[in-house]
């Protein structure tokens, strides 16, 4: 993953401030839509951030430890 930690801290902010984003996105469209139109959206939106989680974060935090907000919780590899 990113070795350079002022580079990975970075990666961080800017991939948790996504995660905020898209938790924004699944309330509006709750908020707006049909149950239909919300169950499709969220379940896409929880695969995207699942992935960043799996690809992304576990990799990162598990290189600089660090770095990982301590009020975020990331369950550990098995």
């Amino acid at each position: 993953m990113i070795r350079e930690k002022v580079v990975a801290e970075k990666i961080s902010s800017l991939v948790l401030q996504c995660g905020r984003e898209l938790d924004e996105s699944v309330a509006l469209v709750k908020e707006s839509c049909s149950d239909e139109e919300f169950s499709t959206y969220r379940k896409a939106i929880g695969k995207i951030m699942g992935e960043l989680l799996i690809e992304v974060m576990n990799p990162l935090y598990k290189l600089h430890p660090e770095i990982k907000p301590p009020d975020l919780y990331i369950p550990e590899d098995k």
